[in-house]
């Protein structure tokens, strides 16, 4: 099995190229679907989801808008339990349905905190897609309404997710090898 090292940690393969491209391609349908008629506001929370959401609204069939937000909580492989904005939203949301796209959910607290911000922005709707879900790390209660791929609760790079910043730039998702 593949194997890289970012930084000082190694991470061998744990979801594929091929099986992530066929579960980004199954979240579009869905959402195509759904949203038909409809001109949904992406807000991708970046950095992590940015390559994650490129793929996903270019199988979208909608006409649509993309938004960024930035929000940090993580320092190295921990969650500091602390939310930083460090880029908002800039586009009106007021009446639109918006999905937001995030690269992972562990704790929920950082998209807990997204959605109350959203809140006041009188959005029409607000949509949870997810490339990644831990639920077995969930400390709040969220509806997630669009989920790529469930995965136990290790640490991974890859496909947009970094460890310190390093490891976002390849087509597969590694969990690191303790």
């Amino acid at each position: 099995m593949e194997t890289i090292r970012v930084k000082d940690k190694e991470f061998r393969v744990s979801i594929a190229r091929e099986a992530i491209s066929k579960q980004v391609k199954r979240v579009a349908d869905e959402i195509s679907r759904d949203y038909a008629g409809q001109e949904p506001v992406f807000l991708v929370v970046l950095s992590g989801a940015f390559i994650f959401a490129a793929d996903l609204v270019r199988e979208v069939s909608l006409p649509c808008e993309i938004c960024f937000v930035k929000l940090a909580s993580y320092e190295g492989t921990c969650s500091t339990g602390t939310i930083r904005e460090e880029l908002g939203v800039t586009l009106d949301i007021t009446d639109r349905p918006v999905i937001v796209v995030e690269d992972i959910v562990d704790t929920g607290t950082t998209m807990a905190h997204l959605l109350e911000k959203l809140a006041v922005r009188k959005p029409k709707s607000v949509d949870i897609c997810a490339l990644l879900v831990k639920p077995d790390k969930l400390q709040v209660d969220l509806d997630i309404r669009y989920t790529a791929l469930t995965i136990p609760n290790d640490f991974i790079v890859g496909y947009g997710l970094d460890y310190d910043g390093y490891g976002r730039n390849t087509k597969d998702i590694y969990t690191i090898v303790e």
